[in-house]
């Protein structure tokens, strides 16, 4: 049984031409026709400065769908080593599929057109992905798979359109602007998160030539035994924290209330996400208290705006836990906050830097406020031998 599992490529495919910050509400469009109140106070605050979107500026209509921006990633990952017709498993993780049935990764199966492989769809939201690499380690690990896909994708842009908004009615407009928190909970999402996709192939010895990942460990937990959902789409959040989710609406409020638009509860998030995705679980998941930080290389860190460096770095530094900003690795500020892609994102980027050297150590760090999620993953950069 092979005992280990190696990157040994990364792909990403990011749509249509950067959008500066001046050019989102051109592309998003303007919710009743009026200028987004937080749009400039939200930039100021997460630093990015280009993003993308599956959005023809011109028309408002997509260009990709979720399941194509996968497939496009993936179709990057052939090479002179590797076919796509050698896959024999596909695991994708994202928020957001384009449809409820059938899962995204048959889609994105079926958009691929290879032989038949097994297929593996890992919902969530930013750790979905992570949940699909891991997938994919272990069943490469397992010696059950030799050539395994995983791959993390976001279309939001398909759900926080202004397009999803305009069916609130006037009366539901006033009733928001007469509760700023929630007006902000609406909008906030629209100018955090962009479009994207990314997939790694991992298979069980590393690639021939260049550079491989080794996957030592990923490990993950929820405290949703703890915390109310935090962000959430097709549900409103009631008064009690729980959820109440799109079946139990009729079908006209779907669309008055935007219910399967993407919400954030930004007070619980800033009480709460750097104490369970941070703090606690560096005191507490194993694999993480055996780390030395000063044998770390690389920090990975997935924060959604530029507001969470210093904090991150803070409960960091809580836990015992120090890694100066000088060996942190990230490319929100071009890139965006792709969500579930925003892992393999980064990662790539690095990838193919020229910076990685054999022995290095990298350390990945993936929150999630759906409802309070972590997930960290630990590599070592390898050659051929």
């Amino acid at each position: 049984m092979t005992a280990t599992a190696y990157i040994t490529n990364l792909s990403v495919f990011l749509p249509n031409a950067p959008v500066g910050n001046e050019q989102m509400e051109a592309v998003l469009g303007m919710i009743g026709g009026r200028p987004s109140r937080a749009r400039r106070i939200i930039l100021r605050s997460n630093g990015i400065k280009t993003r993308y979107y599956a959005v023809d500026p011109a028309t408002g209509k997509a260009t990709h769908t979720n399941a194509q921006l996968t497939a496009e990633a993936v179709r990057g990952l052939a090479n002179g080593h590797f076919q796509l017709d050698q896959i024999d498993l596909l695991a994708c993780g994202t928020t957001f599929a384009d449809q409820l049935v059938p899962s995204h990764t048959n889609m994105v199966h079926g958009e691929l057109r290879i032989p038949p492989c097994e297929n593996i769809s890992t919902s969530g939201v930013c750790i979905s992905s992570t949940t699909a690499l891991k997938y994919a380690m272990l069943g490469v690990a397992s010696g059950e798979f030799r050539h395994a896909v995983s791959a993390g994708s976001e279309t939001p842009s398909s759900v926080m359109h202004a397009r999803n908004f305009q069916a609130e009615n006037a009366a539901r407009i006033a009733a928001l602007e007469e509760q700023p928190v929630m007006a902000f909970q609406k909008d906030f999402i629209r100018w955090m998160l962009s479009d994207g996709a990314g997939a790694a192939l991992i298979e069980p010895q590393p690639a021939p030539e260049g550079l491989s990942l080794r996957i030592d460990w990923i490990v993950e937990r929820s405290y949703a035994n703890e915390q109310p959902a935090c962000m959430y789409g097709g549900a409103e959040k009631l008064e009690d924290g729980r959820l109440k989710g799109w079946p139990q609406y009729d079908p006209a409020e779907w669309a008055e209330r935007s219910v399967f638009t993407l919400k954030q509860d930004v007070k619980q998030l800033n009480e709460h996400v750097m104490t369970y995705t941070v703090e606690r679980p560096l005191r507490e998941i194993p694999q993480l208290r055996k780390l030395n930080p000063a044998e770390i290389d690389f920090f990975l860190p997935h924060y959604s705006s530029h507001y969470f460096r210093d904090k991150v770095r803070e409960h960091m530094l809580k836990a015992g836990f120090d890694i100066p900003f000088e060996r942190w690795f990230t490319n929100l500020y071009t890139k965006g906050n792709t969500g579930a892609a925003s892992l393999y994102i980064i990662l790539e980027e690095l990838f193919h830097s020229g910076r990685l050297e054999p022995s290095q150590r990298l350390l990945c760090y993936v929150p999630e406020s759906g409802r309070f999620n972590t997930a960290w993953v630990h590599l070592t950069v390898c050659g051929p031998n």
